[in-house]
């Protein structure tokens, strides 16, 4: 295989966010579905007893958090994946800064509680200088946050990116339900505490009127998720890949990292 041919099957992701959005947790899940790895650990986690894979340093292991770029690779499909676990710390910022020159697209994670952070302004200015493609993918959902119209206006205004959501959370903390996905029209729920890879249930849902909502979500929950949609439906265009690629519009998933739950 030729230079050239190498090339064309490998994809570079770089993860970043401000410290403690799960950043780290991402990779490590994303990793897991990859295959290259068979236990995820967790930075923080009193009930993962196992250091994160992107973690090697002693210091990591020991502050909890990434001074360092690590890179890791799985194949998916028939690509090889190169995923990039920046560091969020400020102290350590300018690891990240020249690992956003090598990467094909970056996942931004924000933490629904806290929105748009400090690190995360001056990392996407880093992106918009050289218009990297962008995935926001906004993380935590089953905790008390943000109004998810609230937290995708604050991100467009913070960092001045136009963003388009590919799914849609169904309520948020106590109460969350799940997603909708707009993209594959299908409805992935949310049971607090699972960990396996192959719990997510999803149901495809090509007519959101369709009565089965209403028993699958209860008829309040199923309201407001068809007038959010048809809000999107009315505001946004269908999603443009190439925009996409050309780092003019960044797609949006909502999800709960830690509990695999939206990563796949």
């Amino acid at each position: 295989m030729t230079l050239v041919d190498e090339l064309k099957i490998r994809r570079t992701f770089g993860i970043i966010s401000h410290p403690d959005a799960g950043k780290t947790t991402l990779t490590e899940k994303l990793l897991l579905y990859g295959g290259a790895i068979q236990v995820a650990g967790a930075v923080k986690s009193n009930k993962i007893n196992k250091t994160a894979t992107s973690d090697f340093m002693e210091i990591e292991k020991q502050r909890g958090i990434s001074v360092a770029t690590s890179v890791m690779s799985f194949h998916y499909k028939d690509l090889k994946i190169n995923i990039l676990d920046t560091p969020g710390h400020k102290d350590f910022a300018e690891d990240t800064y020249r690992t956003l020159t090598a990467v094909d697209s970056v996942i931004l994670v924000v933490d629904c509680v806290k929105g748009v952070e400090e690190q995360t302004k001056k990392l996407m200015e880093v992106c918009r200088m050289r218009n990297t493609p962008v995935i926001v993918f906004i993380n935590k959902m089953d905790r008390e946050g943000k109004d998810p119209f609230d937290l995708v206006e604050e991100i467009e205004e913070e960092l001045k990116i136009k963003l388009q959501p590919l799914s849609w959370p169904i309520n948020i903390g106590s109460n969350f339900k799940g997603v909708y996905n707009l993209f594959e029209k299908n409805l992935n729920l949310f049971t607090p505490g699972r960990f396996r890879l192959d719990e997510e249930e999803l149901i495809q849902v090509d007519d959101l009127d369709d009565e089965f909502l209403d028993k699958k979500l209860g008829e309040r929950d199923a309201k407001q998720i068809r007038q959010d949609i048809e809000l999107i439906e009315g505001v946004y265009d269908e999603f443009n890949v190439k925009k996409y690629l050309s780092g003019e519009l960044s797609p949006v998933l909502f999800s709960r990292a830690v509990n695999n739950f939206g990563v796949r």
